[in-house]
Parts: C-alpha cells; sequence; structure tokens
C-alpha cells in the first residue's frame, strides 16, 4: 500500500504545482510595476492606525524592506500625533488644537522633539533594521534637511500664535541622497531647524513628506491614513476616488474635513512639483503599500499631475 502511495504521489505533481500556481500569478502580476519603479525614490508617510498597532507596524516595516530589497528607495517621513498627546497628558500639558495643528509652547515643543527622535523613530528603525542594517534615523535639523520659519494660521481673518509650529521654507537632501546611495532607508522625524533663530519647530508630517519628495524629485508620494481614501460624497457615500487630477483635487479641497486637509495639500504641492503620482492609501490595511504600488488594482486615491495642453492635443490627434 505505502508503495502505491509513494507512486501515486510522485506521479501526479499536479496537485503540487497547483497549490503554488497563486503564488507565482502574483509574482508575474508584480513584474511590470517591479521594472518600472526599480531604481526610483519613493517616500512614505507613516501615520495613522499603522503607528500604534503592532501588527501594522510589522508588516509596514516588512514592505518597505521589500521595497528596498526589489530596487525602490524608500524615504520614509513620520509624525507621531497620538504618542506626543500621551507624552503631553503625562507631563501636565494640555493638548489643544488650532486650525487642526496641534499649539506648540516651548514646553511642549521639548517633549514633541523627545517622543518624535528618541520614540517614534527609533522603534520604527529598530523594526526596519530586524530586516539588516539598513535604516538611518534623523530628523529635519539634521545636516538642514528641513529649515522653517513660525507658522500662523488664520483664523477668521486674525492671525493666530500657535508656537512653534514651523513653516517649511526650504529643503536639503544631501544627507538623505547619502544615505540612498549607501544603500540604506532614511527614517525622518517631522521636526524643522528655525530659519530665523536658534530654536527648532515642529511641523505637519504630511507636510514635511510632500515637500521632501518634491526636493527629492520622487517618482511617488504614499501617505498612510485612517481611511480607505478620498471618498466622493462623504457622508452620504463610501465610494473612494480612485483617481483624479491636481486641477480636481484643487476643487475639492475647500470640501474636504480638516484632518484631510494638510494630506491632500500635500498631494498637490507634491504633483505640481515633478512627483509623479500621489497617493492616499489606508494603513489599516496590512501590506497596503504592497497591494498600491505592486498589483494591477491598487487601493485608496491615486493624484496625477494635470496633463499639458500640447499634450492634450496630441492625444486628441
Amino acid at each position: 500500500m505505502s508503495g502505491d502511495t509513494d507512486s501515486a504521489t510522485s506521479g501526479n505533481p499536479t496537485a503540487r504545482k497547483h497549490t503554488a500556481l497563486p503564488k507565482a500569478q502574483i509574482l508575474i502580476e508584480a513584474l511590470p510595476w517591479l521594472t518600472r519603479h526599480r531604481g526610483k525614490t519613493v517616500v512614505i508617510k507613516f501615520g495613522g492606525n499603522a503607528m500604534v498597532d503592532e501588527e501594522l507596524k510589522a508588516a509596514f516595516a516588512q514592505d518597505v524592506v521589500f521595497l528596498h530589497h526589489a530596487g525602490l528607495k524608500p524615504v520614509v517621513v513620520h509624525g507621531g500625533g497620538p504618542q506626543i498627546s500621551k507624552a503631553l497628558d503625562r507631563h501636565g500639558i494640555v493638548s489643544e488644537f488650532k486650525a487642526g495643528l496641534r499649539v506648540t509652547t516651548e514646553d511642549a515643543m521639548d517633549v514633541v522633539r523627545m517622543v518624535l527622535a528618541g520614540q517614534v523613530q527609533r522603534e520604527l528603525v529598530g523594526l526596519l533594521n530586524q530586516h539588516g542594517p539598513l535604516a538611518v534615523g534623523l530628523t529635519g535639523e539634521d545636516a538642514h534637511t528641513i529649515t522653517a520659519t513660525k507658522h500662523q494660521p488664520r483664523i477668521e481673518g486674525e492671525l493666530v500664535d500657535i508656537g512653534r509650529v514651523g513653516e517649511i521654507t526650504e529643503i536639503d537632501t544631501g544627507a538623505i541622497e547619502a544615505l540612498l546611495a549607501d544603500g540604506r532607508i532614511p527614517v525622518v522625524s517631522s521636526i524643522a531647524r528655525s530659519q530665523d533663530d536658534g530654536h527648532v519647530y515642529n511641523v505637519n508630517a504630511d507636510t514635511a513628506a510632500a515637500a521632501l519628495a518634491a526636493a527629492l524629485d520622487a517618482e511617488t508620494l504614499m501617505v498612510l491614513t485612517d481611511v480607505e481614501g478620498l471618498y466622493e460624497d462623504w457622508p452620504n457615500s463610501d465610494e473612494v476616488i480612485s483617481r483624479l487630477t491636481a486641477k480636481e483635487l484643487e476643487k475639492l479641497l475647500p470640501e474636504l474635513a480638516s484632518g484631510m486637509v494638510p494630506k491632500m495639500e500635500g498631494c498637490l504641492h507634491a504633483v505640481r512639483n515633478g512627483v509623479e503620482t500621489a497617493r492616499v492609501i489606508d494603513g489599516r490595511v496590512q501590506h497596503s503599500i504592497l497591494l498600491e504600488i505592486f498589483t494591477d488594482e491598487g487601493i485608496g486615491t491615486m493624484v496625477v499631475p494635470d496633463a499639458p495642453e500640447d499634450d492634450m492635443e496630441g492625444e486628441a490627434a
């Protein structure tokens, strides 16, 4: 009997082939995307649930390392809203927001700096380096990577002082480009050096990621969020807009919820400054980065530059 079993197994390899075939098909589907993206820089803004859920954090690190080994050049930019709020609470500092931005006093800035550079960044670098000596952490202060001046939002027509919140004025990509050339994965905390005094500024991580993507001439900006993408008619519909142009996005901006505004403004800035695509994707989905880059369907919302008039005429002809 045992001989019959062995014979049946060895003589019928079809079953074995069929179980492995879906894996091969997935790899083949990824092939044109691997070819297209190889050697290109991808800036990824790490945020939302992906920052606080252990499984999502691990999956994010795996995705970024996969991109690296697939020949892409990932750059990770992160904030740390939930962690900052907890730390401020422990220090007895009240979290306050105006115009969607965290009011950052001098005392609060010390905590922000400590959390971003000393906690969130170190944890993310550690997760990435479980897969090899790849990730190097830096902040916008390092090598003048991000320079900012004081940002004062306008609320009801009046400029409002929200403390050490910065508006980016300059990007120096030298340190990041050197790390990429050395085969490393830069992990950048969204803190900026001041243009006009010796202090530092807290800058919005979505804005920082977009500015870096444009300055690095990145192929893609990816922003992880806690929603599926940009909704067509929220809250009346949960239909996600899969693709839109810069002009189409600009028209929608005044209607967006406050939390989506810096993300979509960042996408708009990126595609209007040389980045080929900007994507808002659901960070609650494991391996959402790989799904977006390496599958035919993709997920989330993709923003593309407006087509030049002469290109449109050429297409019509």
